[in-house]
């Protein structure tokens, strides 16, 4: 797993991905700029994904941005609610607790599981860590969508 560091030590493009992650596509505009992002793929009810911290995840100290670790986390939510009611939804609540640093050159992982799944909105908990500590926990609730298109 090859990976280009920076004069400072930080990360300028990311490793191969960890065994059984493949890159996520479809996410629209604003994840693709922000990733790439990587899932587990399957069909159960638990969503994972991971991201390799880049500099450009980073502030200038070197630890992934708040804003990007919660957008992370705001899209594992989503997936763990596509899954858990087989609908897209939108946030309309995100609840976030930053437990520890993540840092460039490091694998983020996140899980989520929807906790509840009502005729109009999910619930949903999920965690981000790095190694063997967590850095997120985190709660979303989410509008469940039909497709108008």
């Amino acid at each position: 797993m090859a990976e280009k560091t920076g004069a400072e030590g930080g990360a300028k493009a990311e490793p191969t991905p960890p065994d059984g992650y493949v890159p996520a596509t479809g996410r629209g505009g604003f994840s693709t700029l922000n990733g790439p992002y990587f899932h587990k793929a399957g069909d159960g009810p638990m969503a994972e994904q991971a991201f390799f911290a880049l500099d450009r995840h980073c502030n200038g100290m070197g630890l992934v941005h708040g804003g990007m670790l919660s957008a992370f986390m705001d899209g594992v939510l989503a997936g763990a609610v596509w899954r858990g009611a087989g609908r897209a939804g939108v946030t309309i609540h995100l609840s976030i607790d930053f437990l520890h640093m993540a840092r460039a050159g490091e694998w983020v992982f996140g899980e989520a599981r929807a906790t509840r799944v009502t005729k109009e909105v999910a619930f949903a908990e999920g965690r981000a860590w790095v190694g063997g500590h967590d850095v997120i926990r985190c709660s979303g609730v989410f509008k469940l969508m039909n497709r108008s298109r």
